[in-house]
């Protein structure tokens, strides 16, 4: 697959799931490298050269590489599958805006109480279990009437928040209380070419 974007990613990386998940969803040609971080592939010169970051998601698309598993999102959706990013000024910004929540709240909400419970991440349980609250509350409220996040079918925006919003159980943040936010979770896995993420609660070396 010469001409397959390459996604460097790793199993429980909710940020490099989006990625891969959106790739195959919108039938991008792809293949996935799992970085190995438990043996700190991602802190070696080979992939500093590709994400100075030294984190997952990074893509290779022939001579373009790109981290940050938004942008990386906004690329694909514009090179390969336009119909996921409208035209639309309005519904764009709509979809920044989810994109925007997707790196805040949901970030340090569910995201941060499963680094906590999966990883042992030293985080602020109560600050993060608050913070997914607010957050799921957010989407509960703006999903009334709706079956996807903006205007009324799949779009970057769903892709951005569903892999820790799905998994915010492994964090300890109740799905139960938010049947809006279930049903959008349900209609994005009912989509062709869905792939779910790993559920496996394992520790990282240091």
């Amino acid at each position: 697959m010469s001409n397959a974007v390459k996604i460097y990613s790793f199993p429980l990386s909710g940020h490099a799931h989006r990625v891969e998940l959106f790739a195959s969803i919108a039938g991008i040609a792809h293949e996935v490298i799992n970085v190995k971080l438990a043996e700190g592939e991602h802190k070696q010169p080979a992939y500093l050269a590709i994400n100075p970051a030294g984190q997952v998601p990074a893509i290779v698309d022939g001579e373009v590489t790109l981290s940050d598993s938004n942008a990386i999102l906004v690329y694909l959706a514009r090179k390969y599958a336009p119909g996921y990013l409208s035209q639309d000024p309005v519904q764009e910004a709509e979809v920044q805006k989810f994109l925007t929540l997707a790196a805040g709240e949901i970030a340090f909400g569910p995201a941060a109480a499963r680094l906590i419970n999966v990883f042992n991440a030293p985080l602020d349980a109560d600050f993060a279990k608050a913070t997914a609250e607010k957050a799921l509350s957010m989407l509960e409220n703006h999903m009334v009437g709706r079956e996807f996040l903006v205007g009324n079918k799949p779009s970057i925006a769903d892709i951005a928040i569903y892999s820790y919003t799905a998994h915010a159980p492994e964090g300890d943040v109740s799905l139960t209380p938010y049947p809006n936010v279930r049903r959008l979770l349900s209609n994005i896995e009912s989509l062709e070419g869905f792939k779910p993420m790993t559920v496996t609660k394992v520790g990282l070396a240091a």
